[in-house]
């Protein structure tokens, strides 16, 4: 029997997985489109970011979620006109985006630039500086925000009021999300992708052949930026507000548990962390016993420990794990024995 390669099964699952998300809101009810769905591929779209330095770059960072608090911010001061903290500039809400993106990915420059010397527990310490500083910076300037925040933020009228058609923000969420992620496996297989990867296996050796190391993870921390700018667009979109609460602390560490439960090793790891716990944050609350509702940190610090324990590779490297022992039970299936070819003699009993 001829063994179904690994590759052919992912592709396969990938593919179910995309046309569910095409009909999906034409399947399960508005709840899901407007809260749990959308809110996933916005999440995911962060984590990924995070994913994408640490898989192929090696860093760890706990500042993507400040630089998507920075978009988002931006977004907010340029294209609210009420009554609410902030600029308060009243621009198109296209414009927002462009600003917002280029903004937080200038700012992911320079974050790259300072921490690109570091490494391990000293590169997360200082993107964990960083994370903490953008916090208390928009919670302070209350010109920009304070911690009220910024509230009435419009989508652009082609995506119109969000509460009333929830499936249009929906679609732009699935494109970005499928878009960046095309984006980012395209990166890992340039030449920049492949000597990226050199850098986090040995940077020494690649420094020593000529490659510049700092520049080469600058590069890629804005990159990674950039991904998570455009999650934070998105998120204020849907969320119609931001404040320093968006990116504290908690917010931090929701984002990295996403990535460690679907696995910090593949990208696609990062949506399925973020519906993981996008539906136990929603669904934990009607559980009626042990009090589980009012403490939902206990329940995913409980997952979290353990996918740790089970498979550091996440549920992601779980799956792997299930290919590969299927693939080994279906090589260990007895086969017809091959016929003997001309010429040779049959040896006798």
């Amino acid at each position: 029997m001829r063994r179904l390669p690994a590759l052919t099964v992912d592709r396969g699952i990938g593919g179910l997985v995309l046309v569910f998300a095409v009909v999906a809101p034409f399947l399960v009810p508005q709840f899901w489109t407007a809260n749990l769905l959308t809110q996933t591929l916005i999440l995911g779209i962060v984590a990924a970011s995070l994913i994408f330095l640490s898989a192929y770059g090696g860093m760890v960072s706990l500042a993507q979620v400040s630089i998507y608090g920075i978009a988002g911010f931006v977004v907010g001061n340029l294209t609210t006109n009420g009554n609410t903290k902030g600029l308060n500039l009243g621009w198109n809400p296209w414009w927002g985006v462009v600003l917002g993106i280029v903004i937080a990915t200038i700012v992911a420059i320079l974050f790259g630039a300072l921490s690109s010397r570091s490494t391990g527990i000293y590169f997360l310490m200082i993107t964990l500086t960083f994370a903490v500083i953008a916090n208390y910076f928009f919670g302070q300037v209350t010109d920009l925000s304070g911690f009220g925040g910024i509230s009435g933020i419009p989508a652009p009228k082609q995506i119109g009021p969000v509460d009333a058609h929830p499936w249009r923000l929906y679609y732009v969420c699935f494109g970005v999300a499928l878009v960046l992620y095309a984006l980012m496996r395209y990166v890992v297989r340039t030449p920049f992708g492949i000597s990226l990867q050199g850098v986090r296996d040995d940077p020494v050796r690649m420094s020593s052949l000529g490659y510049n190391v700092r520049l080469h993870r600058t590069i890629a921390f804005a990159f990674g930026g950039f991904v998570a700018a455009c999650g934070g667009v998105l998120f204020v979109w849907w969320n119609q507000h931001i404040d320093p609460a968006s990116i504290q602390l908690s917010a931090v560490i929701d984002v990295l548990v996403i990535a460690v439960i679907g696995g910090l090793f593949r990208l696609e790891a990062a949506w399925l962390g973020a519906f993981v716990f996008v539906v136990l944050n929603n669904y934990v609350q009607r559980l009626g016993f042990w009090s589980l509702s009012t403490r939902f940190g206990t329940v995913i610090g409980l997952v979290f420990l353990a996918i740790v324990i089970l498979s550091p590779g996440g549920l992601m490297g779980i799956w792997e794990r299930l290919l590969s022992l299927a693939g080994r039970r279906r090589s260990q299936t007895p086969t017809a024995q091959a016929p003997l070819e001309s010429g040779t003699v049959e040896p006798s009993v």
